[in-house]
């Protein structure tokens, strides 16, 4: 009899939770209700006007949806954000800074070293195309100009002949008649070659004082004590006393003048 009443009691309750979320489900639905979306051309064939604005807006999505390989590939924050990364390493402080602190500052050193890319870009593609002044196609390549004056100046010749005899492509009379579908990939790995130099730089004092903790360390026997437990200290202090962040921000936004 008691388990009958168990059950009934269950059952009830199961009913009562049931007809709460039904109830809940149909409220929120009824609050949180979502505005239909659509995107329609009506009468394209005899509206050109509004067939260019979907042109357009087509054009912006997919730049948009390029804009995070753009910027890693076209700008300095490549370079930015693999020294930082190879400094933490040499630190041998594990996630400190976290990734989100050093792909951050990395954002904000590439918007202070692009600026006057952007700002040129700005003046003489955005506001005359804005301004109906330039053509979709004269505006990119106004836009390109400052952009591949960038990267020329930091691409290795070595790297852009490359890709120059990769692609097949003549010789170009001047550098800034190099395509982009060749510069980018040449300047990519030009910016890799040269966040590893400097990385190997910043790791060579790190690793002496390494060498040095775990050398006395053998000498006193201390074989079973992890030598980072003690130099990481150190390492600190050394970065610290030489003021490390100043000394590498400032070379790496002067190594792009």
């Amino acid at each position: 009899m008691k388990n009958i009443k168990l059950i009934i009691i269950v059952c009830l309750l199961c009913l009562v939770g049931s007809a709460i979320i039904t109830t809940a489900s149909v409220y929120a639905a009824q609050s949180f209700s979502l505005p239909n979306i659509s995107l329609s051309m009506s009468g394209g064939t005899t509206e050109p006007e509004k067939v260019s604005s979907l042109i357009q807006l087509v054009i912006l999505l997919t730049i948009l949806s390029m804009a995070p390989a753009l910027l890693l590939m076209v700008t300095s924050f490549t370079r930015i954000v693999i020294v930082l990364s190879l400094l933490r390493h040499a630190l041998g402080t594990q996630t400190m800074p976290p990734n989100q602190i050093i792909v951050g500052l990395s954002l904000f050193l590439t918007f202070f070293i692009m600026s006057p890319v952007i700002n040129r870009v700005n003046d003489e593609a955005l506001k005359p195309y804005y301004e109906e002044q330039l053509s979709g196609q004269q505006a990119f390549e106004k836009a390109a100009a400052p952009i591949k004056d960038f990267m020329l100046k930091q691409v290795r010749e070595k790297d852009l002949a490359l890709f120059i005899k990769i692609a097949k492509e003549k010789q170009p009379a001047k550098p800034e008649d190099v395509s982009l579908t060749t510069l980018i990939p040449a300047f990519a790995i030009s910016e890799l070659k040269t966040a590893f130099q400097i990385g190997f730089m910043i790791y060579l004092p790190f690793l002496v004082l390494d060498m040095v903790v775990a050398s006395v360390l053998l000498s006193m026997g201390m074989m079973m004590l992890p030598p980072i437990m003690i130099s990481l200290p150190f390492k600190l202090l050394l970065f610290v006393l030489v003021d490390g962040w100043y000394l590498i921000v400032g070379s790496l936004v002067q190594s792009f003048r």
